[in-house]
């Protein structure tokens, strides 16, 4: 299964040119990688992403990622978390996430 992790371009840059991250300011704080699913990726990019402009969504494959656990976040809600740097050979693909009308538009999640 796909799970998506949202950057800023610069964060993306840094992925792409150093060939591995320990993620956005979120992750280094709290010691892990933050990702969504396809049913939560949404309202995580309105949370914490609204009106930022030049977003890359990542995805990555779920499957035989380790060390990911699922943990509960908002309201008990099962996130996928990654205990290691995230490496650019971890991502499927990465997409442009567009601010149009003050709201993101989101490529096909598959």
């Amino acid at each position: 299964m796909l799970i998506y992790k949202i950057f800023r371009a610069d964060e993306w840059a840094t992925l792409q040119a150093d060939g591995d991250t320990v993620g956005a300011p979120i992750d280094v704080t709290d010691g892990y990688i933050h990702f969504s699913t396809a049913e939560t990726v949404a309202e995580t990019t309105a949370k914490y992403f609204a009106g930022v402009a030049g977003l890359v969504l990542l995805a990555i494959e779920a499957d035989g990622l380790e060390p990911l656990k699922w943990e509960p976040a908002r309201e008990g809600v099962l996130f996928p978390h990654l205990y290691r740097k995230l490496r650019m050979d971890d991502v499927v693909w990465a997409k442009p996430l567009p601010l149009v009308g003050g709201t993101h538009e989101f490529p096909d999640l598959t």
